[in-house]
């Protein structure tokens, strides 16, 4: 199947690099326009050059709610609507104990991860109300569902991200607008590959890296399994399904593991009092 976005017109924020531009690619690919917004103006502008007629690059700071409202608004003047909003933008942010946590970099990594999203949610509606369509997807994180995945501001940021993609989904429905969140885990980008290697631009070390402890045996997560996530949910595949968080973690906030789970041995029939067995 192709051409499953044809005609249709998406902004992303954070469309420089990592999953926003593997998704940027894959959109274009399906027939969609793109807005790329992003703070990294060389690789946005370069990124932007790749996708040619397909795409335009604007700076985007997702801290400032004038810069997120003018990027939807290029894809009004640019391409002539809007129907897909990707809230993609993010960073690690905070990193260290809950004592000691600067408390202007745990406002800055909710600034970027959580407010960002706000921003772009309610101007992307302020477009689709009126048309009676659209589709808003959010960059979520495994860490947003579990406990422990990240770090304190991350994972804060990303339990707000997923309840926000709830609430507005339960709003925006009756406009004809889904609200979807992807909810990934370490996967092999330049942000991961800088805290696994050092090395920003090593993606294929940290692609092994990740292989080693995946649930599904010798697989890394990639920015590809997001932008096809993203794919999906800008869809009308996914006509019918809105406030809902898709993980891209194979398995991790289910349970899977890279070691078997309890009991996965056959051994007879566990029963009471030190018994075992089926009575005959």
């Amino acid at each position: 199947m192709s051409g499953r976005l044809e005609g249709k017109v998406a902004v992303i924020t954070g469309g420089a690099s990592g999953f926003g531009a593997a998704t940027a690619r894959r959109f274009v690919a399906e027939g969609a326009k793109v807005v790329l917004g992003d703070l990294q103006e060389e690789a946005g502008a370069a990124m932007a050059a790749e996708l040619s007629n397909s795409a335009v690059f604007q700076r985007c700071n997702v801290t400032s709610e004038d810069d997120v409202a003018a990027l939807i608004d290029k894809a009004v003047s640019h391409f002539g609507r809007l129907d897909i909003m990707f809230n993609n933008a993010g960073v690690v942010g905070a990193v260290g104990p809950i004592a000691t946590t600067p408390a202007d970099e745990w406002k800055l990594s909710i600034d970027i991860l959580l407010n960002g999203v706000f921003y772009g949610i309610k101007h992307a509606a302020r477009v689709m109300v009126p048309q009676g369509s659209g589709s808003i997807i959010n960059t979520a994180s495994t860490a947003g569902i579990s406990g422990g995945l990240g770090p304190h501001a991350y994972a804060a940021a990303k339990h707000a991200v997923i309840g926000l993609t709830k609430n507005t989904a339960a709003e925006l429905c009756h406009n004809g607008i889904r609200v979807n969140a992807i909810a990934p885990t370490g996967m092999a980008t330049a942000m991961v590959a800088n805290i696994s290697t050092g090395d920003h631009t090593d993606i294929e070390k940290t692609k092994a890296i990740l292989a080693q402890t995946s649930p599904l045996k010798g697989r890394a997560g990639t920015a590809e399994d997001v932008a096809n996530a993203a794919l999906f949910l800008a869809s009308d595949e996914a006509g019918y399904t809105t406030g809902h968080t898709l993980t891209t973690d194979a398995g991790h906030t289910t349970g899977a593991s890279d070691t078997p789970p309890p009991f996965a041995e056959y051994q007879p029939m566990i029963r009471h009092a030190g018994t075992s067995g089926v009575d005959k």
